[in-house]
């Protein structure tokens, strides 16, 4: 499980082009945020809300990037359909997921399954996790965020 002041695995995803893209490789700030379904309320409400707030982080030099277990193709349409202005990043092998603690044990009416934790990871300039939000409640998150990420630098 990935938490404060580790680096992020060293493991490859892809965006919703299709394009690979290294976590690790990535330098900081940004935001990377799990989500567990592309087009359904909560996960689209979190990325509206990210892209309303679009120019603050990029006014910190601080990209958002959305991930979840949906193909490159089914991001892309997500993305088009709602003009998100977030990077949405597929990782369909669940390598990230899983080695970052965003794929837990869940229950819905009794019944167990595994699924996306929705959660969020601030990674600072040094390309350390900065901060985390695990099991988030959408409303005022990206707000949060960006408070957080403000306070960073």
């Amino acid at each position: 499980m990935t938490d404060i002041q580790d680096m992020l695995p060293d493991v490859t995803v892809a965006d919703s082009a299709g394009n690979a893209l290294n976590l690790a490789a990535l330098s900081g700030p940004f935001v990377l945020y799990f989500y567990p379904k592309a087009d359904t309320p909560g996960c689209t409400n979190e990325a509206k809300d990210f892209t309303e707030l679009a120019a603050e982080f990029a006014a910190l030099n601080c990209p958002v990037y959305g991930m979840s277990k949906d193909k490159p193709a089914k991001l892309a349409k997500f993305a088009a359909k709602y003009a998100l202005d977030v990077n949405l990043l597929s990782d369909e092998l669940s390598d990230a997921t899983e080695q970052m603690g965003a794929w837990v044990e869940k229950s819905m009416y009794g019944k167990l399954y595994m699924g996306i934790d929705r959660s969020t990871y601030l990674i600072g300039k040094d390309g350390k996790v900065a901060q985390v939000w695990r099991k988030v409640k959408v409303k005022a998150h990206a707000a949060e965020v960006l408070a957080a990420a403000k306070a960073i630098g």
